[in-house]
């Protein structure tokens, strides 16, 4: 079939042609066949963002080779996010391509393809264009299969965990021409129910972080119960301060183990960049605008499911091009993490992708509580490019 086998039309109809739990296996087989390649293999992100999972396939069944990032070619490319091509270690004649596996920003992993001798650079473009196509055909195929979920799980997972994790995007990260934003949460040993949501429509974008009061699997159905009405309203059409007050109503309605949950909405107009902003008991968001960074001060209202005075308010933001918002959860300000100053963090990451760095600022929590978070941790970033005419 030659290198046109390797190209959008080819792989989707490999891959179609083989159950969903074989499209990676499906792509790499044909793109080694197709430029001769000595091997070919697709390595996924783990939950923890510091490690590949090389995934494999054998008569015993299916088996992981755990790869920790630091100081590999594999955090290079998913750092820069540009394919390499070096001398294959280990190897005085084989040739290393490793080309980043994203969609919008969202890095599901990597392609890894050994060749023979030094490729053309039509070769090298054929890889990179195949693993571009791989990120699209592994969302269309991992709504069936747990595989690519055991995959990326080489810690143990509890039914806190595996609740919460039900409750954040399908897409930690998203890209489009007016906005970036990205999210990151690293789970205490005793969950304690933190969230974070983006959703993108037409003329908006929808951000939320939220934290549930409480530990293990109260705290994260108290978070079900928010996530879920806040997606509700938000799918019915509902304006910010709807949203609110169905969150707020749900948790009066069915939370019967008394929970109250800070939080904070964003709705983003991205046709001019204003958004309306409701705070409940949360801690106050960062912005970076222009090298200064500054608290954004809103009027805090109490957290969802307390008693209220008053309905939760809309409150406005305008954004300008090039400003940072940073969210993040009371777990990012513990007090074992004051040895970890979190403005300075802020500022030494701007010119991180907001996927680097929201990854950056939870790893330095975690650090500095020496790896046993006493709370989640949890940061969004969403970097404000302008408006597209």
């Amino acid at each position: 079939m030659g290198e046109d086998s390797a190209g959008l039309a080819g792989l989707l109809a490999v891959a179609e042609a083989r159950m969903p739990v074989e499209s990676a296996e499906a792509v790499a087989f044909e793109l080694a066949r197709s430029l001769d390649a000595r091997s070919v293999s697709f390595l996924i992100t783990d939950f923890t963002g510091n490690a590949v999972v090389r995934l494999g396939n054998t008569d015993v069944g299916e088996e992981r080779e755990h790869i920790e990032l630091p100081g590999t070619i594999y955090e290079q490319v998913l750092r820069d996010q540009r394919v390499s091509v070096r001398r294959a270690p280990d190897s005085g004649v084989q040739v290393q391509i490793v080309a980043p596996v994203t969609n919008r920003g969202d890095a599901i992993g990597l392609l890894e393809v050994l060749l023979p001798q030094a490729p053309e650079p039509a070769t090298v473009q054929t890889v990179a264009d195949a693993a571009h196509a791989l990120a699209y055909i592994l969302i269309a195929n991992r709504r069936f299969t747990d595989l690519y979920q055991w995959g990326r799980r080489t810690l143990p997972v509890n039914l806190a965990a595996e609740i919460q994790n039900t409750l954040l995007p399908d897409s930690l990260t998203c890209e489009a021409p007016q906005f970036t934003v990205s999210g990151e949460l690293i789970p205490a040993e005793t969950i304690a129910g933190d969230t974070f949501d983006h959703s993108l429509d037409r003329h908006t974008l929808h951000v939320s972080i939220t934290d549930a009061m409480g530990h293990n699997v109260r705290a994260a159905l108290m978070a079900t119960l928010l996530v879920g009405a806040l997606r509700s309203a938000r799918r019915s059409g509902a304006d910010l301060a709807e949203q609110a007050r169905q969150a707020h109503q749900a948790l009066l309605d069915h939370g019967v183990l008394g929970p109250l949950v800070t939080g904070q909405l964003l709705r983003i107009d991205l046709r001019t960049g204003s958004a309306d902003f409701v705070n409940a008991g949360h801690p106050w968001p960062w912005r970076l605008r222009e090298g200064r960074l500054d608290h954004i001060t809103p009027e805090i209202d109490p957290p969802f499911g307390a008693p209220l005075p008053h309905p939760h308010r809309v409150q406005s933001l305008q954004l300008r091009p090039g400003d940072r918002l940073i969210l993040v959860t009371d777990g990012m300000l513990e007090r074992n993490a004051a040895a970890e100053d979190l403005p300075a963090l802020i500022r030494d990451t701007r010119d991180l992708h907001p996927r680097e760095t929201v990854h950056a600022l939870t790893q330095a929590v975690l650090h500095a509580q020496q790896g046993v978070l006493h709370d989640d941790a949890t940061v969004v970033c969403l970097d404000w490019k302008g408006t597209t005419n």
